[in-house]
C-alpha cells in the first residue's frame, strides 16, 4: 500500500484544492481520506507537501515517428508538411523508431502526461519489429498508449486527381512512383498484429488508423473496418484536417469525408475524428448519433493554418472532445499544458460570446476525462476510488502558482509543465523532480543527434525533391480551395 500525503486534490468546490490523503493499492486509488488518518507505519509513503496532485492529462492524438522530427519545419501547412514526409522519416531502422518514440514518451510524461493515442506511421506497411520497437519505449518510461498503426494504401499524391500530372513536369515522375503497400498486403500485417499482440489491455493498447480517407480506397477502408471489429480495437483517422481535404471530399467521394467513413461503417463508438476543423453541422450530428468522439489539436491546427475546429459546436451536439499535440513533427513539442491553454484561447477568437467560449473547468475536463473516452481506456483521468493511480504532483512553490488563486485557472492558463515534480502511473513513480526515472538523457540526445545526422545524408534525394516541388503542391491543394490568392498552377509549371 502506498500513501500520498499532505497534498491537495484537484476539487470542482474549492479553488485552491482540497486537503486529502491519497490510499494506492497496487495500481488503482482505493480512498481518499481526511489528512493523517492512515496510521499504520509499514506503509509505503509519498511526501506531496506543497503540492497540487491532479489526474495525469490524457494525449488524445500524436505521432511518435515526430520525436526525431521536432523543430524541422517552419511555415509550414499540411500540404508542406506530407510533402516533407518522406525525407523525414525515411530509412528508419528499428533503433530510429524506438529512438523517436521514446523522445516523444519523455516528452509527453515529464509535462504530466500519462496516456496518449499514438498513430505510428511505417513505410510502406506496419511491421511487427516496428510496433514492438514503441511499444518497448512506451513501456520503459511507463506511459499508457494507445498505439494505432497509421496506414493508407495510396499516396498523398495519388490521393487528388490531377495532382501526379501537374507534379510529373517538376518533378520527372518522382512523385508518381511512390507507392504505399499493397492493400491486401497492409490490411494482413494489420490482421497478424492483432493476433499477435501480447501487451496488457490497460496499458498498451493496439488500434488502426486509417490516415485519411483520401488516402484509402473503399476496399481498404473496408479491410481496416474488419481487422478492427474482429478484435475489438480503436480507430482513429484524421478527418477535415485541412480546407482542401473538405473542399475535394464531393468531388472525389460524393460526400463529406465523414459520411465516406461511415459508409463503411467506420463511424462508431469505437471511433475518433483527429482535428475536425472543416465538418459541418450535419457531419457533428452523425459523430453524435454513433457516439463518435473528436481529438481536438488545437496548437498543431495553428501552427498548420489548418483553421479552428468549432469544439463548443461538438459538445453542444453531445460528441465527446478529447484534446491532443499533435506530433512533434507539426507541433515541436508534446506539452499537453500548453494544448488546453490553446484550447481555452482559440474558442474566444471565433466571434462567439463569452459564455460560449471553454471554460478552464472544460478544457481541463476535455484533456482528461474526454481524451481518456477517445482512448477507450477505463478509470483513468479522475481522482477517484477505482480509478487507476495517475497522478502528477505539481510544485505550488513554482512561480506558476504564485500566488496560488484559482487551481483549474493556473493549471489551463499559467502552468506550462515546469511546475511538474513528480508523476505516478498506476501508482508507480515515473518522473521525479521533473525527470523520467531511470532515463540517461544526456546518452538518449547523443543517440538522437547521431541517428538524425545519419538519416540527414540517406535521405538527401528525397528532401530536394520535395523542396522542388513544394510550390506546386501549395497551388494545387490552394486552388482545390477556390483560394482566390492563388492565380493558378501555370505560373509554377516549365514551359513546354
Amino acid at each position: 500500500m502506498l500513501v500520498v500525503f499532505d497534498g491537495r486534490i484537484l476539487s470542482a468546490t474549492s479553488p485552491r484544492g482540497e486537503a486529502c490523503d491519497i490510499v494506492i493499492e497496487g495500481d488503482t486509488i482505493v480512498d481518499l481520506v481526511a489528512p493523517g488518518s492512515v496510521k499504520d507505519e509499514n506503509v509505503e509513503r509519498l511526501d506531496a507537501a506543497r503540492r497540487l496532485i491532479i489526474p495525469g492529462l490524457i494525449n488524445s492524438h500524436t505521432h511518435s515517428h515526430g520525436g526525431l522530427s521536432k523543430g524541422l519545419g517552419d511555415r509550414w501547412n499540411l500540404e508542406i508538411l506530407q510533402t516533407a514526409n518522406p525525407w523525414m522519416g525515411g530509412n528508419r531502422g528499428l533503433e530510429d523508431k524506438y529512438l523517436s518514440a521514446l523522445i516523444t514518451a519523455i516528452d509527453q510524461v515529464e509535462k504530466g502526461t500519462t496516456a496518449c493515442y499514438d498513430l505510428f506511421f511505417e513505410f510502406p506497411a506496419p511491421s511487427i519489429d516496428g510496433m514492438e520497437a514503441v511499444a518497448r519505449a512506451y513501456r520503459e518510461v511507463g506511459v499508457r498508449a494507445v498505439i494505432a498503426p497509421m496506414v493508407s494504401d495510396l499516396t498523398f499524391y495519388q490521393s487528388l486527381p490531377g495532382f501526379i500530372e501537374a507534379l510529373s513536369r517538376i518533378d520527372g515522375g518522382a512523385a508518381g512512383a511512390m507507392r504505399m503497400g499493397g492493400p491486401d498486403e497492409i490490411v494482413e500485417a494489420l490482421r497478424r498484429l492483432a493476433a499477435q499482440w501480447r501487451h496488457p489491455d490497460d496499458s498498451l493498447r493496439l488500434g488502426v488508423a486509417p490516415t485519411i480517407p483520401h488516402h484509402c480506397t473503399k476496399e481498404f477502408m473496408l479491410g481496416c473496418r474488419d481487422v478492427a471489429r474482429e478484435h475489438g480495437l480503436v480507430m482513429q483517422t484524421h478527418v477535415g484536417e485541412a480546407k482542401y481535404q473538405a473542399s475535394s471530399s464531393f468531388a472525389i467521394f460524393g460526400m463529406s469525408m465523414t459520411r465516406t467513413m461511415d459508409s463503411v461503417g467506420i463511424v462508431g463508438p469505437w471511433f475518433s475524428a483527429a482535428h475536425a476543423v472543416w465538418l459541418d453541422q450535419d457531419d457533428m450530428r452523425l459523430l453524435a448519433e454513433r457516439g463518435a468522439q473528436v481529438a481536438h489539436n488545437p496548437g498543431a491546427n495553428l501552427r498548420l493554418g489548418s483553421g479552428i475546429a468549432a469544439v463548443r459546436d461538438y459538445l453542444r451536439h453531445g460528441v465527446t472532445v478529447g484534446i491532443g499535440t499533435d506530433g512533434c513533427h507539426c507541433s515541436d513539442n508534446q506539452n499537453m499544458f500548453e494544448a488546453m491553454r490553446a484550447a481555452s484561447f482559440v474558442s474566444r477568437i471565433r466571434g462567439l460570446p463569452p459564455q460560449e467560449w471553454l471554460s478552464t473547468h472544460e478544457a481541463f475536463r476535455l484533456a482528461t476525462e474526454g481524451s481518456a473516452r477517445v482512448l477507450g481506456f477505463d478509470k483513468i483521468g479522475k481522482i477517484e476510488k477505482g480509478y487507476k493511480a495517475d497522478l502528477v504532483l505539481l510544485d505550488l512553490d513554482h512561480v506558476n502558482f504564485m500566488p496560488f488563486n484559482n487551481a483549474v485557472n493556473q493549471i489551463v492558463h499559467a502552468e506550462d509543465g515546469c511546475g511538474v515534480d513528480k508523476v505516478l502511473i498506476g501508482g508507480r513513480l515515473v518522473v521525479s523532480g521533473g525527470s523520467a526515472v531511470g532515463i540517461d538523457k544526456r546518452a538518449l540526445a547523443a543517440k538522437a543527434d547521431a541517428a538524425v545526422e545519419r538519416l540527414q545524408g540517406l535521405n538527401a534525394d528525397a528532401r530536394r525533391v520535395a523542396e522542388m516541388i513544394e510550390p506546386v503542391v501549395v497551388n494545387f491543394c490552394n486552388g482545390l480551395t477556390g483560394n482566390p490568392a492563388v492565380s493558378g498552377l501555370h505560373r509554377l509549371l516549365p514551359a513546354n
